[in-house]
Order: structure tokens, then C-alpha cells, then sequence
């Protein structure tokens, strides 16, 4: 069973600016069950739903760009007679303004990044221990460089000046210390360096991929350590409504401490890994391209 999500286009009511502008977005949400009775192998009854909305507006005037990014997912779990439990959460927003100084593909460039989740997530099997929540943690990135757009559907940022607010307002975790604040304190504050590399492409017809790559390091303590957060999502389209999407994700933040698995007293950084999986109903709005043109 799936249910259809439709993203409708979002225009501004002034012509003039309208042309300069090229939005759109993908949404998708499904559903997967099982039951089972009497069932001689085992096993238990589930069922489970994934959902995700991606949003762009992107704006080009003269040699100036601004391109925002809205990725936004949630999922939830239930497995036989345990309550439900989410198990997808993201909020992801980019904004990044450009200007044209050097080389039609190079630009001047400033930065900014929002990253959070919508709801509370626990220790399970333990569902009373919370270990994250809405902006516990939650990261604000503003960061200014160099970026380089050799092809439409790829975008490198370099960029040296980067500042990095890491939140946790859940006055509990941030006494724990948890996710590199100092023990009781609601804000870790960071200077370095950030490296992003976006690509979104049709790979082939009705295949499409989106890949994303951030690096930072800070300049202020341990410079040497380098936090990594690689995304995927691969879009396969069966017809306009009916798609399938694979996303992966791999972290590693050397400031979130995490407990073995096999002695949860011994807790260190460690590389985080998730993968989603989907069969469902997708809508997919594409506005016209704008119709201003880049200078030379």
C-alpha cells in the first residue's frame, strides 16, 4: 500500500522575478507489511513506512547564483508487539550564493547549512533513555570560498572560512556531553575548513542519481580529525508515479562518542552507516528552466 505526496511548484507573484528562478522537487512514500500466522519458519508480524521530500529553488541573474536545497525524510518501524519506532530522520537545508569573478564555472562563494531531525530517538531495546532529538544535535554551518560548476548537475566548494555551531538543547544530553559539547553546555562552537561536492544526474533514462560529500576539519582542535558525511540516492522510475529509491548514508564525526556494540562501557568514534530502502508512489515537479542567461 502506498499513498501518493504531491509537491506543487512554488512561484513568486512577480513576473520579473519568477523568470530568474528554476524550482522543483521529488517526494515519495511507502509502505511495506507483513503478517503471519501460523507461520512453521518464525518470524514477525511488521510493517513500516519511508517517506522523503527534496525542494530546489535555484536562482541565476547576470553572473550571480543562488541555489537552495530543502531534503527532508522520515520513516517509521513496527515489529510485532514493540511500539513503533522511527527509523529514518532528516532534516537537511542548503543555501549557497555565488558570483562569477574569475571563470564562467568558478565563483565567489558563501555557504550556508542546516541540519537537525524532526523527533525524539531512543536507546532501544531501552525506549525511556533518549539519546537525540529535535536540535540535540543540531548543526549551522556558514562557510565562504571558492566554488567550481564544471557541468550542470555538479557543484565543488572549497571553503577555507567555515564556522561550525553544533546545538543540543536537551539539557540532558548536553550534560552527558553528547555530541562534542562540553559537559552542561547547549553549543559547541568550531572554526576550520569545509569541502562539498554535489552531483544529481540521470544516469539513464528513468535512472537517476544524487550524491553528495562533505568534509570539515577544525582549525581549533585537532585539525587532523576530518568529519565525513557521504549521501546516495538512487531514483529508478518504473513510470511517472511508480519509483524505487535506494539511499545510503556513512558518517564519522570524531566528537560523537558511540558504545560498542558488544561492551557498551567502552564508547568512542565510530563510523555510522545507514541504508534505506523504498517501493512507492513518487511526484516529481520540474518548473521551466529560468530564462535569463549567464554572463560570460
Amino acid at each position: 500500500m502506498a499513498v501518493l505526496l504531491i509537491i506543487p511548484a512554488a512561484y513568486t507573484q512577480n513576473v520579473d522575478t519568477t523568470r530568474l528562478w528554476t524550482t522543483g522537487g521529488k517526494a515519495s512514500l511507502s509502505f511495506t507489511q507483513v503478517t503471519l500466522t501460523n507461520w512453521a519458519a518464525g518470524g514477525e508480524n511488521s510493517m513500516g513506512g519511508n517517506s522523503f521530500l527534496n525542494l530546489y529553488a535555484k536562482m541565476l541573474k547576470g553572473k550571480s547564483t543562488w541555489d537552495n536545497m530543502l531534503d527532508m525524510s522520515y520513516g517509521l518501524l513496527k515489529l510485532g508487539d514493540q511500539k513503533i519506532r522511527k527509523s529514518d530522520d532528516k532534516i537537511d537545508f542548503v543555501s549557497k550564493y555565488g558570483h562569477n569573478v574569475i571563470h564562467r564555472n568558478l565563483f565567489l562563494s558563501a555557504n550556508l547549512s542546516f541540519k537537525s531531525q524532526f523527533t525524539d530517538g531512543y536507546k532501544y531495546p531501552n525506549d525511556s533513555v533518549i539519546i537525540s532529538t529535535f536540535m540535540a544535535p543540531g548543526y549551522l554551518m556558514l562557510g565562504f570560498g571558492m566554488d567550481y560548476k564544471p557541468y550542470p548537475f555538479l557543484s565543488i566548494s572549497f571553503l577555507p572560512l567555515t564556522g561550525r555551531l553544533t546545538f543540543v538543547r536537551d539539557q540532558q544530553l548536553a550534560g552527558e556531553g553528547a555530541y562534542g559539547v562540553d559537559p552542561g553546555k547547549n553549543i559547541r562552537e568550531e572554526f576550520g575548513a569545509a569541502f562539498k561536492a554535489v552531483m544529481e544526474k540521470d544516469l539513464i533514462e528513468n535512472i537517476s542519481l544524487k550524491t553528495k560529500l562533505e568534509l570539515f576539519t577544525n582549525y581549533l582542535d585537532q585539525p587532523e580529525n576530518i568529519d565525513i558525511n557521504w549521501e546516495a540516492l538512487l531514483m529508478m522510475k518504473v513510470n511517472k508515479y511508480i519509483s524505487t529509491f535506494l539511499g545510503f548514508q556513512t558518517l564519522y564525526d570524531h566528537d560523537i562518542m558511540i558504545a560498542d556494540k558488544d561492551n557498551p562501557d567502552v564508547k568512542g568514534p565510530r563510523t555510522q552507516f545507514k541504508q534505506t530502502f523504498g517501493v512507492g508512489l513518487t511526484y516529481d515537479v520540474k518548473a521551466t528552466n529560468a530564462k535569463v542567461k549567464p554572463v560570460p
